[in-house]
């Protein structure tokens, strides 16, 4: 029972930090097999692992298709036969099925500002249950009072610190800063990246002139379909919260491939 509470806090964790993992399971074993029924371990994105499920050349097999599992995003059973006609190419004359569970957020949100809008996307964040990070060089706008849960709270200028949010094709970056110039900084940035989503708060007549000074560099956010500025969908409302519901929703939508229609026009049951 320790092994498994320790996994088992550890897996917790690995949530809480928004950090992928896989908990391997042994669900049933026959023959001559490393481990019995019911042997964990816990495997993370880069490979590494706590707990075990027999060591050696089986468990390097279990540790890859965990880690495929992560990157796929879905688990599931897996068999593998370790005699000579079986699929993993040894001889110990036995048979191993394990399932293996994907933790893994389907996103992280990074918030690039720390006013009172960028206050308002946490909460929203936090609600829906997404991980998130908050970049502002004024660490008095940008701390864990102001932001409790965050992933990581980054106290550098917000188009400097994209560097250090490990922005990847699961980053969701939403730009709210404090001034016009900034926010153009801090789209140049996010743009040379990786993100699946980029949105930057503004006026048109705003969004317009940051749009143009870009193309002088070369860079074209109307040409880029992950540019959504003005960010957010049409529905009503300026306060800080309204804006956020508003930017969340756009976000899931996207992610999630929906219209954003009403539920109640939904075909089907």
């Amino acid at each position: 029972m320790k092994e498994q509470k320790n996994l088992i806090k550890m897996l917790a964790e690995a949530i809480d930090e928004g950090r992928a993992a896989a908990f391997v399971t042994v669900i049933s074993a026959g023959g001559s097999t490393p481990r019995d029924a019911g042997a964990r371990m816990l495997v993370y994105a880069d490979g590494s692992i706590e707990g075990t499920v027999g060591g050696g050349s089986v468990e390097a097999l279990v540790i890859r298709q965990a880690a495929d599992c992560i990157k796929k995003g879905s688990g599931g059973k897996f068999v593998f036969d370790l005699k000579p006609q079986g699929n993993t190419g040894m001889i110990c004359m036995g048979k191993m099925e394990v399932f293996i569970d994907v933790y893994k957020n389907p996103f992280k949100v990074l918030i690039l500002g720390g006013g009172h809008v960028g206050v308002k996307i946490a909460e929203a964040c936090r609600l829906a249950g997404y991980p998130f990070l908050v970049a502002d060089d004024r660490a008095e706008f940008a701390n864990s009072e102001r932001f409790p849960g965050a992933l990581a709270i980054i106290n550098e200028m917000p188009h400097k610190a994209v560097a250090a949010a490990g922005v990847d094709k699961d980053t969701y970056a939403v730009i709210v800063t404090r001034g016009h110039a900034l926010d153009r900084e801090c789209l140049e940035a996010v743009m040379k990246t990786g993100a699946a989503y980029i949105g930057m708060i503004g006026s048109r007549d705003k969004v317009g002139e940051i749009f143009r000074l870009l193309g002088k560099k070369k860079l074209y956010p109307l040409k880029d379909a992950r540019v959504h500025s003005p960010v957010g969908l049409d529905l009503g409302g300026k306060a800080p919260g309204e804006i956020a519901v508003s930017v969340l929703a756009e976000i899931m939508k996207l992610h999630y491939k929906r219209g954003g229609g009403h539920m109640k026009d939904k075909p089907g049951k």
